[in-house]
């Protein structure tokens, strides 16, 4: 059977399953459920620095997006980090731990970007025996008004500058969470990693309003009719999650750096996803907070599941496995042909893939009087659409032309050179010379 085991920047869990810093791990009732539950570790809900106490609204804190079912696609949150005592968290982080060994417990930090401020907090957060801290720079609201958070983690010179002052007063492992609040995800990634940490994780919440209400004319969440932006996350934000995780994995001046993954992990599949992209765990709230903790018993055993189908006994087997396969767009292969092709005995005839093609896209698809729908070849581009739009699974299929066979569309004869692609005249990056 697959072991599950995961051994990430020397902090070693049962599984790759762990909670992100979030409502689900802000005391020690909630981390201790889901340590039941069967969750490998958890990030504890953000502390501050000991002073003024933080505020949080008593009205309305979430916002939502829903599909047609009304299954949750996406939330938006305008809370801020704990308005628990700081020393209350301390104190049950200790306990938690204590009776929790086996498991990971990481303490995520946000304090003024002052080295004071973080030199007084380290050693207290490192007295209650966790695994290691991870520092908040990706919070988009509340909190980076007043220069925290995402305000930190959009100047990758604060990021190595705060990193830094944590490597000196902190011995355990330090994490930097991302912000995807910025251009380019790849420079505050390797600030992190200049700076000394041991890892990263990302992604952090999105700014984002979710809804506005048209009778009050305020923002969803609306607090005594005003609103404001807050961070959104869910399994929405997965591919904008992933691509970042991806451009990090990738790029010679931040690859390999250990990744934790976070962004809209639902299942197991979600998780393996991003094991493959590079990251060595994955960090879960929404499907947490829709489903309940026991949700991990799923992805525990729906990962085992796959991976004993696949023959892969650990994490490291597949580990980064699509890293490799992600590319630049002038890198892929032109001369790659494939075509749609409809299974008319799955076929309801409903037209939506008829209309798309019809009216947005190629006119490739042609109905019949007795509606029945084909692929026109000669007019296929492989553009994906009717698959997409398809109500009834694998009823439309993409197939790829065989080499040496005729383009529909050119009367050309398909012949992939797979080998020179990089120096293959079709390939927009290929030089004159070449």
């Amino acid at each position: 059977m697959a072991d599950l085991t995961t051994d990430f920047i020397g902090i070693k869990t049962p599984n790759p399953f762990w909670l992100a810093s979030a409502p689900p791990t802000d005391k020690e009732y909630n981390v201790r459920r889901a340590f039941e539950a069967g969750w490998g570790g958890v990030v504890w809900k953000t502390l501050g620095s000991e002073g003024p106490p933080v505020v949080n609204v008593n009205g309305p804190r979430y916002g939502a997006i829903y599909g047609a079912d009304r299954r949750l696609l996406g939330l938006n949150n305008i809370e801020l980090i704990t308005d628990r005592d700081l020393f209350t968290n301390l104190e049950e982080i200790k306990r938690v731990k204590a009776d929790y060994p086996d498991r990971a417990i990481i303490v995520s930090i946000m304090v003024p970007c002052e080295e004071e401020a973080w030199k007084a907090i380290l050693p207290l957060v490192e007295d209650t025996g966790a695994d290691g801290i991870e520092l908040n720079f990706g919070c988009p609201h509340g909190m980076s008004e007043r220069g925290m958070g995402a305000a930190v983690g959009q100047v990758p010179e604060y990021i190595e500058m705060v990193t830094r002052w944590c490597k000196q007063y902190y011995s355990k492992p330090v994490i930097v969470k991302l912000t995807p609040n910025i251009t380019d995800i790849r420079k505050p990634a390797a600030a992190a990693k200049a700076g000394g940490a041991d890892a990263v994780s990302l992604i952090n919440t999105i700014n984002s309003i979710t809804s506005v209400n048209l009778d009050t004319m305020s923002p969803e969440p609306s607090i005594d009719g005003k609103g404001s932006h807050g961070g959104y996350c869910g399994p929405a934000v997965k591919p904008i999650a992933m691509s970042m995780v991806s451009e990090i994995a990738r790029d010679p001046e931040t690859r390999g750096i250990p990744i934790s993954g976070i962004g809209g992990v639902t299942t197991w599949r979600d998780a393996a996803e991003f094991i493959t992209l590079g990251c060595g765990n994955v960090q879960v709230c929404t499907a947490a907070m829709t489903y309940g903790f026991k949700i991990v018993q799923e992805m525990i055993s729906g990962l085992s599941d796959w991976m004993d189908s696949k023959g892969h006994t650990s994490i490291e087997d597949f580990k980064g496995a699509a890293v490799p396969n992600v590319t630049d767009w002038n890198q892929l292969n032109l001369n790659y042909i494939a075509k749609a092709k409809i299974d008319q005995d799955l076929c309801i005839s409903c037209g939506r893939c008829f209309a798309a093609c019809e009216d947005t896209s190629h006119q490739a698809i042609a109905m019949s009087e007795n509606r029945t729908f084909s692929v026109i070849d000669a007019e296929c581009v492989a553009c994906n659409l009717c698959v997409n739009v398809c109500p009834v699974e694998n009823c439309i299929t993409m197939e790829a032309m065989a080499p040496g066979a005729t383009d529909p569309r050119t009367g050309k004869v398909v012949q992939p050179d797979y080998a020179n692609w990089t120096t293959h005249p079709n390939n927009p990056s290929a030089t004159a010379a070449e």
